[in-house]
């Protein structure tokens, strides 16, 4: 029996404590033989909650629409084109803010378009406070392209009822303005004033839904969430978790 032990020792080699020797501090025996350790369990994420931002941002769109539609529509003079464009500045600063915290809170949606928006008040606050030489012009040609961006964001948009119908209010707008900044055709700019208030009215009525639903937990307010995004509302905790490791921020690359 004693002869059979030493055979089985010396086949099986030397054993490190017999020896003296010790396994390195911190080295994992397993991983150490070629088996990949398990980063799942090595791995946390950690998700800050924070409160919505979506009201703030759809509150600076109302107010900061119809302070330029009053202008366009003659209810503010017209001499007093640099008050507006220093009023509209302060929409910039907000609507980033915005679009920062959306970020923050994984929207890009909604970081996006606040995002949009805030860099269309500010060029339009710089040109027309500026003064610039073919201002008009200019901001007729960015107007057109915000159309295109607007409509491109409402494709997406659509889960999120009462963000699409400010955008489906949008597009036109920004459409008939810019056609009015190229033209200079006089009842454009009425028009594109007209739709701009229509657009602070529904603006200003998401901003007080979405607070309201924030106060009180649940939907107070129609608003129209609708498949994923329903789902994102009233989903349990390990829905909002999934493809996590998918999502920008924990990828490696964006």
């Amino acid at each position: 029996m004693l002869a059979a032990t030493s055979e089985d020792e010396r086949l099986r080699g030397p054993d490190p404590a017999a020896a003296g020797t010790e396994t390195p501090t911190g080295t994992d025996p397993v991983a150490g033989a070629g088996a990949e350790p398990d980063v799942h369990t090595m791995t946390r994420i950690t998700l800050r909650p924070i409160a919505s931002p979506m009201p703030l941002g759809f509150f600076t769109v109302a107010i900061s629409s119809v302070v330029t539609s009053s202008l366009q529509l003659g209810l503010i003079d017209s001499a007093n084109r640099q008050a507006v464009a220093l009023t509209v500045f302060s929409a910039f600063v907000l609507q980033l803010l915005v679009s920062i915290l959306a970020f923050g809170a994984r929207d890009v949606i909604a970081a996006t378009l606040m995002g949009g928006f805030a860099g269309a008040w500010l060029a339009n606050g710089l040109v027309t406070s500026a003064d610039a030489h073919g201002g008009a012009q200019v901001l007729g040609v960015l107007n057109l392209v915000f159309t295109v961006f607007a409509a491109l964001m409402a494709s997406v948009a659509r889960p999120k009822k009462v963000l699409w119908l400010l955008l489906l209010i949008a597009v036109p707008r920004y459409f008939v303005a810019g056609v009015h900044g190229l033209s200079g055709v006089a009842w454009l700019g009425h028009v594109a004033g007209a739709l701009g208030m229509l657009l602070g009215a529904v603006a200003m009525y998401a901003a007080y839904a979405l607070m309201l639903e924030e106060l009180r937990g649940r939907e107070a307010l129609w608003i129209g969430r609708s498949g994923h995004v329903r789902d994102a509302m009233h989903g349990r905790l390990a829905d909002q978790l999934s493809r996590l490791e998918q999502q920008a921020g924990v990828r490696r690359t964006l």
